[in-house]
């Protein structure tokens, strides 16, 4: 199987990179393409820069999706929405295919720092994403990162390890 796994955002120290990093880990063998926003860089969307085309790195993230089989992404929340940084790559991309996820099955993750673990990026990617495309199969949202999560261990708090587990063998069972 083909994993595409990215972190809605472009924090050289982004704590939803560090989570897909841990899920990741429950892949050991299969193909996984693990980007990093701060590659897919691109001017700030609009409509007069569309008349003039699209830049690559959107048709890159694009094909990104369409070589692989799944997708697992975890969004940083950043004023209670996606970061500028996803928003931007995904506005790009879903001018080219408004089908942006390419009906791929997804694991959509969050994490914060606070106790609400990225709630409302999660309720509105989880309305919106199946719009674009998203066969949206599980979600899971970490709340108190730094109190939950070790950057050598993973989640440390044995009821939310239990859930994710959990979690991790459902998506797996349904792709």
């Amino acid at each position: 199987m083909k994993i595409f796994a990215f972190a809605g955002s472009n924090s050289s120290t982004s704590i939803n990179r560090e989570l897909v990093k841990f899920v990741l880990k429950k892949f050991p063998n299969d193909g996984i393409n693990l980007i990093d926003l701060n590659d897919y860089l691109m001017p700030i969307f609009s409509v007069d820069l569309e008349k003039k085309g699209f830049p690559e790195e959107a048709h890159q993230f694009l094909k990104n999706i369409a070589d692989s089989d799944v997708i697992i992404c975890s969004l940083a929340e950043n004023n209670r929405s996606y970061s500028a940084a996803f928003k931007n790559i995904f506005d790009w991309a879903s001018r080219i295919n408004v089908k942006v996820f390419q009906d791929k099955p997804m694991f959509l993750m969050t994490t914060s720092p606070g106790g609400y673990g990225g709630g409302n990026v999660m309720a509105e990617a989880s309305k919106f994403f199946p719009n674009f495309g998203a066969d949206i199969k599980e979600t899971f949202s970490l709340p108190k990162f730094y109190e939950n999560f070790d950057l050598e261990n993973g989640i440390v708090e044995p009821e939310l390890l239990n859930t994710i587990n959990s979690k991790i063998e459902n998506f797996k069972n349904q792709i």
